[in-house]
């Protein structure tokens, strides 16, 4: 364990989880990851050292037993050491090497594999202003990433309203990144960086819309992604460009091989 520059524990799988593993890849780094599907997640202990619970854990009168309130239903077993290090108790959860400290928010863990790794990639940029500039993308693709994970979780019984924010939501950030495209290769500039790669799991997530077209034609709603390449040209073709590498498609393969076969 001592030669991971992280552990990570999560629902799996997980592309918010891949960044970071895909940033590893380029860095040459080792990354640890924990975790089971995310109705198993209940049955697991959360901790820098996370197992699964025997049964005879799985009481009440466990003192890590919590009542969920965010993502989950039911009890889960968390310890006063995750809730110390991981204040909002979510995952997924990044600890360092030692388990004493504790990162969370994924556009956060994969900085911190970014920081570990040489300079001299440039994953983080190759000046304070390139790595403010990597944060702004960063930071747009959270709250994009946000508004995709509640409208993906809403999408069997859909309203009108949801679609519409996320429809606003995803023209505003694809209008962003088309722009950036239009200046240079990659998102942030003119090598790949963490920006690339937030970008591409997170989208790629959002495009499992594709996969869930029944909630919309319940309520005759389009997909939101609906004739978006001819749109975003640029933005879709870097997307198809990254996840063809093959740091991407150790993680990313499978999980777009559903969209990919679309592609015209």
């Amino acid at each position: 364990m001592s030669d991971n520059v992280l552990r990570i524990f999560s629902y799996l799988p997980n592309p918010r989880v891949w960044k970071a593993l895909i940033a590893a890849r380029y860095l040459g780094l080792s990354v640890e990851v924990v975790g089971d599907k995310p109705k198993e997640l209940g049955n697991w202990l959360w901790d820098f050292a996370a197992r699964p619970l025997r049964d005879e854990e799985k009481v009440p009168e466990n003192p890590n037993a919590r009542q969920s309130r965010r993502g989950f239903s039911g009890t889960l077993y968390k310890t006063d050491a995750f809730l110390q290090t991981q204040p909002y108790g979510t995952v997924p959860a990044a600890f360092s090497a030692d388990g004493k400290i504790g990162v969370f928010e994924s556009n956060s863990i994969l900085r911190a594999v970014a920081r570990s790794g040489s300079a001299e990639h440039g994953l983080y940029g190759r000046s304070p202003m390139q790595a403010s500039r990597i944060d702004s993308f960063l930071d747009a693709t959270l709250v994009f990433g946000r508004e995709a994970q509640v409208y993906l979780l809403g999408i069997s019984e859909i309203s009108a309203e949801l679609h519409q924010r996320m429809a606003g939501a995803f023209e505003f950030f694809l209008e962003g990144i088309e722009q950036a495209l239009s200046h240079h290769d990659y998102v942030a500039g003119d090598e790949l960086t963490i920006a690339d790669i937030a970008f591409a799991c997170d989208f790629s997530q959002f495009m499992r819309e594709r996969l869930m077209r029944a909630g919309l034609d319940a309520a005759s709603l389009p997909l939101v992604s609906e004739g978006a390449e001819n749109t975003y040209p640029r933005a879709f073709a870097h997307l198809y460009r990254l996840i063809e590498q093959p740091e991407f498609v150790e993680y990313l393969g499978k999980y777009t091989e559903h969209f990919l076969s679309e592609r015209s």
